[in-house]
């Protein structure tokens, strides 16, 4: 099956998810920019190109390989849709400070509002909880699988970075 060949709904949640991300990165850059000129720092450039080179192959392993059904499974769908809730919420709570690197300085604050109240990397667990169900959602269990294995093993990289950047702030917003 194509992706022309997909029924509408699918259509328009992957259109959705593109649409996202491509948003995100610009906020993402931005506010990248911003950090650098106010004195913040990257952490972990290494391992940057491989979440690009990860999340661009996710989308197209999806485009290609993906089969979805005339009908969403309702329960994929309602748990795709809270995940775009929960992405909303951690994004407004995290605001200026969030961006796709690590960015850092000893006099940047460390957000605790919001989900960050509640879980440590809330993003890193909305994108785990993103890798899975939307190949899941659109027919394409292999990839749910390949990709989520490929996402837990950067993320392992990455949160320990992030997590000893996390320890030169102080201030809590």
């Amino acid at each position: 099956m194509t992706l022309f060949d997909w029924p509408i709904w699918a259509l328009i949640v992957f259109a959705y998810v593109i649409m996202q991300r491509l948003a995100e990165l610009a906020y993402a850059n931005a506010n990248t920019r911003r950090l650098l000129a106010e004195g913040g720092r990257e952490h972990g450039a290494r391992h940057y190109p491989l979440f690009i080179v990860l999340h661009s192959g996710w989308l197209v392993a999806i485009a290609l390989f993906a089969a979805p059904t005339s009908a969403p499974d309702m329960l994929l769908l309602s748990i795709f849709i809270a995940s775009q809730a929960f992405r909303f919420w951690t994004l407004a709570s995290i605001g200026r400070w969030w961006t796709t690197r690590i960015i850092s300085a000893p006099h940047f604050p460390r957000v605790r509002r919001g989900p960050y109240r509640f879980i440590k990397h809330p993003n890193y667990a909305l994108v785990v909880v993103e890798i899975a169900v939307l190949p899941l959602l659109l027919g394409a269990p292999a990839l749910a699988i390949t990709f989520s294995i490929l996402n837990a093993v950067l993320l392992w990289w990455r949160i320990r970075i992030e997590n000893d950047v996390l320890m030169e702030r102080g201030r809590t917003t």
